[in-house]
């Protein structure tokens, strides 16, 4: 489908099934894409904030620009998405699958990302300062030169991470491994 700058603002698009779809541009927010497939779909520069993104599967899906911010995200399949330079502010992600996800400079500033599995992801230089990260899996993940001050690592999983560069100034790293 082809929805290219499409405005689909308050709109309730639970469930749909919008693969591959080109959503380039469009304006998606307030939208209710809880439990929608999205796999593989254009969403580069895409307007989704305070969307409803509860269950999506998000899972190779481009990303790039886009606009998250206040999104909920929780339980959402995006493994292997391109997020980079997302604005994912205030955004909530609670046990979302990110497995090799790219949120090279992504502003995840006060995310909410509790038990979510970023596995192998790239998180070179984002903004991770203030978000709650605790339980989360960041095993073989790439957090070269991110900021995370001021960030809840509790229990967090640091397994083969890169963290060169990183900021980790004011950060709770009680019980992180």
């Amino acid at each position: 489908a082809n929805l290219e700058g499409a405005t689909l603002k308050n709109a309730y698009l639970m469930q749909s099934v919008l693969k591959n779809a080109d959503l380039s541009g469009a304006n998606l927010e307030d939208t209710d894409l809880t439990d929608a497939d999205l796999s593989g779909a254009d969403l580069t520069y895409v307007d989704l904030r305070s969307a409803k993104l509860t269950g999506a599967i998000l899972s190779s899906a481009e990303l790039v620009g886009a606009n998250l911010e206040g999104a909920n995200l929780s339980s959402a399949e995006l493994v292997g998405a391109n997020l980079s330079g997302v604005n994912l502010f205030f955004a909530d992600l609670p046990h979302a699958d990110l497995i090799g996800a790219n949120l090279e400079g992504a502003n995840l500033t006060n995310a909410k990302l509790e038990s979510a599995d970023l596995t192998g992801a790239n998180l070179e230089d984002a903004d991770l300062s203030g978000a709650d990260l605790i339980g989360a899996n960041f095993q073989m993940a790439v957090l070269k030169g991110a900021n995370l001050s001021g960030a809840n690592l509790e229990n967090f999983l640091f397994i083969e991470t890169n963290l060169i560069g990183a900021n980790l100034s004011g950060a709770n790293l009680s019980e992180a491994e």
